[in-house]
């Protein structure tokens, strides 16, 4: 198609979707290709561009006074074709350009629409760049052609597919489709997008390929055999395919044959709006697909230009509208004169140019989703404008050598890709159309899903969008209300090599695998994971520990001995009934205490004694409850100094029973000077102020403080005590043993000396009980863990105490209260009784 101008700009779009090469010959007469296959979209392209041109060369605020003119060529979906159409736009070798006798004047055309494949696009551009003649492509996706420094005259409106790509994995990242399977076509826009796809996927660790493989051309019907098994028994569910219609015809077949369901289909956009596959016989398969398609754009009077398309239109010229006349036989079915004899023999109709466009019912009139045709308008647009800005400029003030501008007489295609770069304008749409620096327009893709209704026919309608901004970045915006899904129940289906790891366990790699695939792992004792999917187990911190999911850390159970556990209840009781015994002895004693058996006996000792056992009763509670440090330092100096008092009292009632004795011989009356109850009082308190000496010097130098344990168990904090100095605490235990071993030999020795009631045996009967205990104490003490250890400790309290408490006072309160017959002096004494 041609339309004289002053200025001609070029187009490249596919009418025809296939060609037939003659056989080569060598003749002289060339045999030309001949194309087939009516692409009806295709020249709706073509007649997008004749309008935009139309609409220009109307508007007297854009180039004025300059009239545009195009020249449109068919590359039969064929690289060769296009090959040659781009050189005769670019050389001018059509027999109509003529120059004038000065040489001088524009170039054939001075910039090019097209081309609609990425492939044949890098080819024509490699080209036609080194003449510098600007190429506006407006569905060339590959991201190779954004390469400035290979492409420095190559633009675009069309985003490339570095953005497609991101947008595909946005979409697959808000459904957690994180295992996917990726087909592409065998050409530059298909691997050009796998590599980008592998690369961005990885980058954004968000998923895995669990396959990519590349559709052939034609129809391969071993190759694309094994392709459909693989997605047949892969367990990706989503499937992308980066691939044109004809790559969609082959495989949709094949996936028919071997009845491929329940799987998720994702189109690039190339194949997004593809109405040869909205079939009854594929929508089976295809239903539910999600798509990236151009963005939808209006172009108001579009439809009535189309309308007016007639075959008769420049007929005459030498260029002729073959493209136009393609259309019109293939719209009505019917062939100009003169007609091939086939088309006589099987008397076919002939066409007469009058038939009634309208009402055809063509494809070519429906307006409604203008997506390519879009591009291409603003892609013509783009051309004027910067156009227009070239012949505005002032001379002086331009951008070129020596500040001058470019003419329209004297205009180069160089020239125009400076403004080009810098155009800037808004559509009727809305839409703002400039370019980068590598020549791409402002992303923006509309999300569409296809649908079959009940009545046969396919809806694909807009469900979302996602596009760039400058101030926003990336978009992405999904209604899933109104996204069909092509499975039961009615909802995205899962597509996952793995099942997320719930919190609780970690993620743990499959050899040989994609980090997709992988074991959830529970985390180990005291670690934990709180989120979906983590890398790693997180330690607790000291006081934490893991709960039974291990999905969070609580604080670890304390262990001490309590007052309100069955064994710290029973010691606290048994230390109560001590004491409680201890006074009741004590109030026995005071109030017998005028009897010969309470004076004969040292009554004085006998109160302290009874009073420093209710304290060994007493302090044994110190032990009982959470460890603080004051308890933990009074439990031991108490505990110390308490016992001391006791067994210095024994001390010190043993050695006034032997002075007695020894004083009854003659000549020893002086021997009980020195066991008054002065001296005894005080050699009690020497004696327990040597204890509380080693308590204050313990404390002071090496004090015992309170201890979290959790060595005993991980998940357990023992609160004890440590006794700081090892050394002080053996002294002090240590000085009470020395002191019981003392009492033990002199009431040992003491024990066969006359008398009907002799003390020394009660105190040797109670040292041996005092010693045995605290000699198993030791060994238990040290093999007890924790709590256990602190119940050992009061045992050998409460039982020494019980020991030295029944073995002393026992007897004596017997006597006292059952056999008062024998609480008389004579009795004690020996006198008119019998020794029992």
């Amino acid at each position: 198609m041609h339309m004289e101008g002053d200025v001609v700009l070029g187009g490249l779009f596919e009418v025809h979707y296939s060609s037939i090469f003659p056989e080569l010959s060598f003749t002289s007469e060339p045999n030309q290709p001949r194309c087939q296959g009516f692409d009806i979209l295709g020249f709706r392209h073509a007649q997008t561009m004749a309008f935009a041109i139309n609409e220009i060369n109307k508007n007297p605020n854009l180039l004025p006074n300059v009239t545009l003119g195009y020249s449109l060529y068919d590359n039969c979906a064929t690289l060769g074709i296009a090959f040659r159409a781009s050189l005769s736009l670019a050389s001018g070798q059509e027999e109509q350009i003529l120059l004038d006798e000065t040489c001088v004047g524009s170039n054939p055309v001075l910039g090019i629409v097209g081309d609609s494949y990425s492939t044949f696009t890098i080819a024509t551009s490699d080209v036609i760049g080194l003449f510098q003649l600007p190429i506006v492509s407006y569905f060339a996706t590959c991201p190779c052609l954004s390469d400035r420094k290979r492409f420095p005259s190559f633009f675009r409106t069309i985003p490339s597919d570095t953005f497609q790509v991101r947008a595909m994995i946005q979409i697959l990242n808000h459904f957690s489709w994180n295992w996917v399977g990726l087909l592409v076509s065998d050409d530059d826009y298909g691997l050009h997008a796998a590599r980008s796809f592998q690369s961005d996927l990885a980058q954004s660790g968000q998923g895995c390929l669990a396959y990519t493989e590349i559709l052939p051309w034609g129809n391969d019907p071993t190759e694309l055999r094994r392709i459909v098994n693989l997605i047949k028994t892969s367990t990706a569910r989503v499937v992308i395919v980066f691939a044109h219609e004809i790559h969609m015809i082959h495989l949709m077949e094949e996936v028919v044959r071997q009845n491929v369901t329940g799987r998720q289909w994702m189109a690039s956009e190339a194949w997004t709006a593809s109405t040869v596959l909205q079939t009854p016989h594929l929508m089976p398969y295809l239903d539910g697909t999600l798509g990236i398609a151009i963005r939808r754009g209006e172009i108001p009077g579009l439809r009535e230009f189309l309308l007016q398309i007639r075959p008769d239109q420049n007929y005459n010229n030498s260029y002729g509208n073959s493209l136009v006349k393609h259309f019109w036989e293939y719209t009505f079915q019917c062939a100009f004169a003169p007609a091939p004899a086939s088309w006589i023999e099987a008397e076919g109709e002939l066409c007469t140019g009058q038939e009634d466009l309208e009402s055809a019912g063509t494809e070519l009139l429906d307006t409604s989703e203008l997506r390519p045709e879009y591009n291409v308008y603003k892609a013509v647009y783009a051309l004027a404008y910067a156009l227009d800005d070239m012949l505005r400029c002032v001379p002086g003030t331009g951008p070129f050598s020596g500040d001058g501008c470019a003419s329209l007489q004297r205009m180069e295609p160089w020239q125009l890709v400076h403004y080009l770069q810098k155009v800037n304008f808004t559509t009727s749409f809305g839409d703002n159309v400039s370019f980068n620096e590598n020549g791409d327009a402002l992303p923006i893709y509309d999300i569409m899903n296809w649908q079959w209704l009940p009545d046969g026919r396919t809806k694909v309608h807009g469900v979302g969008e996602v596009k760039r901004s400058l101030s926003k970045g990336e978009e992405l915006t999904i209604d899933e209300n109104k996204i069909f899904w092509n499975f039961k129940p009615k909802e995205p289906p899962r597509s996952v090599c793995s099942e997320s790891c719930a919190p609780g366990t970690r993620m743990a790699r499959k050899k040989g695998e994609p980090e997709c695939c992988f074991d959830c792992v529970p985390c180990s004792e005291g670690k934990i994971s709180n989120e979906t999917d983590s890398m790693e187990c997180i330690s607790c911190p000291e006081d934490y520990w893991s709960n039974d999911r291990h999905d969070h850390c609580v604080p670890k159970k304390t262990e001490f001995l309590s007052y309100h556990e069955p064994l710290g209840i029973c010691l606290t009781t048994t230390s109560l009934l001590g004491t409680f015994l201890c006074a009741v002895v004590l109030i026995i004693f005071i109030h017998h205490r005028s009897t010969p058996m309470v004076r004969a006996n040292n009554s004085e000792l006998s109160f302290l004694l009874l009073v420093s056992l209710k304290l060994c009763f007493l302090c044994s509670l110190l032990f009982i409850g959470r460890p603080r440090l004051w308890t933990c330092q009074l439990r031991h100096a108490g505990f110390g100094i308490v016992f001391v008092l006791c067994v210095s009292c024994i001390l010190v009632k043993t050695m006034v029973v032997l002075a007695v004795f020894k004083a009854s011989k003659p000549g020893s009356g002086a021997v009980l000077k020195w066991f008054g109850a002065m001296q005894q009082r005080g050699t009690v308190l020497v004696l327990t102020s040597v204890q509380a000496a080693i308590c204050i010097a313990w404390l002071v130098t090496s004090s015992p403080t309170p201890h979290k344990n959790t060595l005993y168990h991980n998940d357990k904090i023992v609160y004890e005590c440590v006794v700081g100095s090892t050394v002080g605490f053996a002294v002090l235990l240590g000085y009470i043993g020395l002191l019981a071993i003392l009492s033990f030999l002199l009431a040992f020795l003491a024990r066969n000396l006359p008398d009907n009631f002799n003390e020394a045996k009660l105190i040797t009967f109670s040292m041996l009980i005092f010693g045995a205990v605290w000699v198993a104490f030791v060994p238990a003490y040290v093999n007890s863990p924790g709590k256990y250890a602190d119940a050992v400790e009061v045992f050998a309290i409460l039982s020494s105490s019980f020991g030295l408490l029944v073995a002393l006072f026992g007897p004596k309160c017997y006597i006292i209260l059952l056999r008062p017959e024998r609480n008389t002096k004579k009795a004690i004494m020996g006198k008119g009784a019998t020794k029992s």
